[in-house]
């Protein structure tokens, strides 16, 4: 846990008590604050209570003496329209900030050298976040990962100079974060994205400009209009900023060649980094992830053999593209995270013979979006509420069968991709919907794809994740 001394003998009122919600105002406590809890949820305020946190209905408090207001990064700061208790910290003049803040205020406090890595963009974060920390890790660096991907970033380990941290932010947290100052700020890519919450993408996509215009180095993805644009203004201000690119080659920067990862000074090119061969970070979007997570190591001093040797060994991030098992030539896997049509095309794009599972509770658009992958589907299985839908959009373009459930879409797709002789071939779980007809979530749908590929006789799993 991170003490927050920045608020020590303060009275701070927080809203939202989910998990992070828990761990930031234990935060405040152990730093010595006065808080006063709540959440609509009375669930919720048992359980804070459970954890000795103060907690009262925040619409009669004192606001006038409290410091400040911490919101979890889920409740709406201004759209559709602002919480009711951030109206009531407006009207009393009361800031209100979120647990990336506190944190940022406590590196900065204690120890502002540490290097501090932070992720934002429309996608490729978690993955980009788990890389970066992956090859830091790997190269023997005290390493922090938190943040969005999962563990409240209030309850890493307190900063310390040689600490490094890699935070994933989302646009919630940034815009409750105003002191944010990585040392590298990563913004990968930005297009239409939680405008229910933000009001419009004018106003999404200054929210993630925040966070690269207070790094010391900001690393920007610039193969859209909106991140070019932000570079370009960042540079004219004086910012240091480095630019990466998946598929332009650039005159300064870092961009993909192939399976190459180039580095660009003056117009002249050399070579850096690699990708060939590492299976975790197939395709054209990975291809930029690791851009990324590469400026940023070579940005906290790395080098390059570190960087390489940390790529190689990248296990990937479960249900996102995940090798599960190898049997023979046909490889199986899991990219259950994929719950529409845009979600599946990475995978999609990233293998030429495909026996694809798809299904599940479908979104607006069904797959028709993905009919320039279905050349690479030797046969799709179709599972779920979509079958009858999807299958009407495969026709005549893509064989397929009805298998209904997941175990048997995993067992039929496995016979036929061994009897496949084109080389290797690969089963495919990407469904393109939601899982809530038959799954809980899309974590328990993948955790079912894995454990029927497992029961497979013969079966070699892939080591790395559980």
């Amino acid at each position: 846990m991170i003490p927050a001394r920045s608020f020590s003998g303060k009275r701070v009122a927080l809203f939202g008590l989910g998990g992070s919600g828990i761990a930031t105002a234990l935060a405040l406590i152990e730093g010595g604050a006065e808080v006063l809890a709540w959440d609509d949820n009375p669930q919720s305020v048992a359980n804070a209570n459970s954890h000795s946190i103060a907690t009262g209905d925040l619409r009669s408090a004192e606001w006038q003496g409290f410091s400040s207001f911490v919101l979890s990064p889920g409740v709406p700061l201004t759209h559709p329209k602002p919480h009711w208790a951030v109206e009531l910290a407006r009207g009393a003049g009361v800031e209100v900030i979120g647990d990336i803040e506190l944190f940022s205020r406590e590196r900065s406090r204690q120890a502002p050298d540490a290097p501090f890595i932070a992720i934002t963009g429309t996608n490729g974060k978690s993955t980009t976040t788990a890389l970066t920390a992956h090859i830091l890790k790997s190269a023997g660096r005290d390493t922090q990962m938190g943040g969005n991907i999962g563990r409240a970033v209030m309850t890493l380990d307190p900063p310390e100079p040689d600490r490094h941290y890699v935070v994933e932010s989302s646009s919630y947290q940034i815009d409750l974060g105003p002191s944010i100052n990585p040392t590298a700020g990563i913004l990968l890519n930005l297009t239409p994205d939680h405008l229910e919450r933000h009001g419009t993408m004018q106003h999404y996509v200054s929210i993630k400009e925040r966070l690269v215009s207070g790094s010391e180095t900001a690393i920007i993805g610039v193969d859209d209009v909106y991140c070019a644009q932000i570079a370009d203004r960042l540079e004219r201000v004086g910012k240091d900023v480095v630019r990466i690119s998946k598929r332009l080659p650039l005159t300064d920067g870092y961009f993909a060649d192939g399976a190459d990862i180039m580095e660009a000074k003056d117009g002249r090119y050399s070579r850096i980094a690699f990708l060939e061969g590492i299976g975790s970070l197939r395709g054209q979007h990975n291809a930029q992830n690791a851009l990324a997570a590469v400026a940023a190591c070579v940005r906290v001093g790395l080098e390059l053999g570190e960087i390489q040797s940390g790529l190689e060994s990248f296990p990937g991030l479960a249900h996102r593209m995940e090798q599960v098992a190898r049997k023979g030539h046909v490889l199986f896997v899991n990219d259950s995270k994929a719950t529409n049509a845009d979600a599946a095309a990475p995978a999609l794009s990233s293998f030429p013979r495909i026996y694809w599972i798809a299904g599940g509770l479908a979104k607006e658009g069904g797959i028709e979006p993905l009919r320039s992958f279905f050349p690479r589907v030797a046969k799709a299985y179709l599972i779920g509420e979509a079958a009858p839908a999807f299958s009407a959009t495969l026709g005549e373009a893509v064989p397929y069968e009805i298998s209904g459930t997941l175990a048997a879409a995993v067992e039929h797709a496995a016979r036929d991709a061994a009897l496949d002789d084109a080389g290797e071939a690969v089963v495919l779980l990407s469904p393109a919907c939601a899982s809530f007809d038959q799954y809980k979530n899309f974590e328990i749908r993948g955790e079912a794809f894995r454990q029927a590929v497992n029961a497979i006789e013969g079966i070699r799993p892939i080591g790395g994740l559980s």
